[in-house]
């Protein structure tokens, strides 16, 4: 287990592919355990630890997971995930290059239980529910590409499904058109960043978690990734905010990479109203 960040009223971990975040009928330990365990000998508490599992990732899937504490941490948590305050990045490397660098896909989703599988639609069919994300493309190798995706809606399945339904399924994933299962059994979607307010100091938390060991894929993409800064505002930000997360450590040598005036970027991004904080190394 992987932690990523604590102090007294959350704990962020980074989940790896196959483990369960919350125990179901395989009777396989959940992540929620071993933190519970990790904190009760960490800390020497003795009895019950508390934790609060405020969301849940996919088995297959990798990546930040935030667990809550305190209940008044746990309650907050609920309502921040629930309006969406809570900002949540994930990067999926998909066959097939999508057709459009950078795009919002709108669907509307039914689930088939029995399936437990998520079907898109392109217009409101009986028992549906609009999904809606936003993808940009960081990276391209011969036959893969890697996306930032960026989700405005929670839906089962929502990402595996509707970049699915844009003919590039996730590597590995066989359930949503994936012609070949990953060795480990994982599929290449990781949820990569998380950020959000502080439950109770309301200190800005920023946490990013390392790409899964098992495939060297990831790292392939990691180090090789490319792309051309986009005009539209938003996947700006996106991308610099992505670049000065994983690559640079300061503003100017991502200008210097990138061959664009420091002032040029800050003015473009000031004009969507983001400001740069050197303190964090990220454009707010």
């Amino acid at each position: 287990m992987n932690v990523l960040y604590e102090d007294n009223h959350i704990i962020i971990v980074n989940k790896a592919p196959g483990e369960i975040v919350q125990g179901d009928k395989t009777g396989d330990t959940p992540l929620s355990e071993q933190v519970k365990l990790y904190i009760k000998e960490k800390y020497q508490k003795p009895g019950n630890v508390f934790l609060g599992v405020v969301h849940r990732l996919d088995r297959p899937v990798s990546g930040v997971v935030v667990f809550a504490r305190t209940g008044k941490a746990l309650a907050r948590l609920n309502e921040m995930f629930r309006t969406g305050s809570v900002k949540k990045t994930y990067h999926a490397i998909v066959a097939n290059a999508p057709q459009q660098e950078a795009a919002t896909l709108e669907h509307w989703l039914t689930r088939n239980e029995r399936q437990n599988k998520a079907y898109a639609h392109p217009r409101e069919v009986k028992d549906s529910k609009k999904a809606v994300l936003d993808y940009l493309a960081i990276g391209h190798s011969e036959r893969y590409s890697l996306l930032e995706v960026r989700l405005h809606t929670g839906r089962h399945h929502q990402i595996r499904c509707q970049l699915a339904a844009i003919g590039c399924p996730i590597k590995g994933d066989l359930k949503y058109g994936a012609p070949r299962s990953n060795p480990d059994g994982s599929i290449c979607l990781h949820a990569r960043n998380v950020c959000f307010e502080h439950p109770v100091s309301h200190q800005p938390i920023d946490v990013t978690a390392p790409y899964p060991e098992g495939l060297g894929l990831w790292k392939m993409f990691y180090h090789n990734k490319t792309l051309q800064l986009p005009n539209d505002p938003m996947m700006l930000f996106s991308v610099v905010n992505m670049k000065l997360r994983d690559q640079y450590a300061s503003l100017d040598a991502l200008c210097d990479d990138l061959d664009i005036e420091r002032t040029e970027l800050e003015r473009r991004l000031a004009e969507a109203g983001f400001e740069y904080s050197a303190e964090h190394n990220k454009f707010w």
